[in-house]
């Protein structure tokens, strides 16, 4: 680890706790449809996560890092207090949806974070819109293919079992442990590279690396905030994806499961960083809808949107006048 200043490491430091609410938080989405359908205990589930999610940055590389710490603002234009209020305004906000028990992005709100920083330091012309719309492209798109792959990979599931006896609910209670592996891998794979990209970012402007990189030791602490986070678990949301959308059966926790690691892994290798709690609820919502529409409870379904909608524009006011306080101090 390269020597650092005190501002840098407050930085880092705040990165890191970013990281590691990210886990607390998102470890419901992997985990509550597990719990809900009685395949796994709690304490099982979230263990087997957490380790998945460790594995995950090393194996995929780090494009959606790059993404985050090139793609999106000039970073010659950045400063450590901008980035500094980037992280305060996205962790006030997670901490705020987490205590009203909203699944509400954590990407949303970190890309939120860092635009308000920006604008309010640098000016919007310091964003670079190419980048920019990719990842609101990736962040739109994304819950819409949770919801239609969900839908139709249901009605392929119910095909295929149509003849199966009642046991076959075994097959998907264990096979769970596979879906959640893959859930857990391209959770911390995506979600953790986020967190490398400020964390690298932070590390250029704060003169520890000459240029944009991302070393190991970064790698290494991201995933250990984001497993940490994750084997605690975020009770508050687990009960809200796992039990308010409609009672969830190990077919639909296998199906929901399955579909949202194939979205959010092809996300991670194609660059995109997308929002795991957009993805796992859609994902959820499309299996329930696949089976009858009228099985999903829609005024929950209403709340969370809502939640997604505000995220941005609100950590991005969250962060502008956290930089104008830091800045005054």
């Amino acid at each position: 680890m390269p020597a650092m200043s005190t501002e840098l490491l407050i930085v880092v430091s705040l990165a890191l706790l970013f990281e590691f609410l990210n886990g607390m938080r998102d470890a419901s989405n992997i985990v509550a449809t597990m719990i809900y359908s009685r395949a796994f205990q709690p304490r099982a589930a979230l263990v087997i996560t957490a380790i998945a999610e460790f594995i995950g940055p090393f194996l995929f590389g780090v494009v959606v890092a790059q993404t985050i710490g090139g793609g999106i603002v000039d970073s010659h234009l950045l400063t450590l207090n901008a980035i500094a209020a980037c992280l305060l305004g996205a962790i006030t906000w997670n901490l705020t949806t987490w205590f009203f028990g909203l699944p509400s992005s954590s990407s949303h709100a970190l890309i939120g974070g860092l635009i308000g920083a920006i604008i309010i330091s640098a000016g919007v012309a310091s964003l670079k819109w190419s980048g920019l719309n990719k990842v609101v492209l990736g962040l739109i798109l994304s819950p819409l293919l949770g919801f239609v792959v969900g839908f139709v990979l249901l009605k392929i599931i119910y095909f295929l079992t149509q003849k199966a006896t009642p046991n076959i609910n075994e097959f998907f209670k264990r096979g769970q442990i596979v879906t959640a592996v893959g859930l857990g891998l391209g959770h911390g794979t995506n979600h953790a590279q986020k967190t490398m990209g400020i964390i690298a970012l932070s590390l250029a402007i704060g003169g520890a690396t000459e240029g944009f990189a991302v070393p190991f030791w970064v790698i290494v602490s991201t995933a250990a905030a984001l497993a940490i986070g994750t084997a605690i678990g975020g009770w508050r949301l687990i009960r809200t994806l796992g039990g308010k959308f409609y009672k969830v059966r190990p077919v639909h926790s296998f199906a929901a499961q399955l579909t949202s690691a194939i979205v959010i892994v092809f996300a991670s290798l194609t660059g995109a960083p997308v929002s795991t709690t957009q993805v796992v609820s859609s994902a959820i919502v499309g299996v329930g809808s696949s089976e009858r529409f009228g099985k999903v409870r829609w005024g929950v379904t209403r709340d969370i949107a809502l939640a997604w909608v505000v995220t941005i524009p609100v950590s991005a006011l969250c962060s502008s006048l956290i930089f104008l306080l830091i800045e005054a101090m």
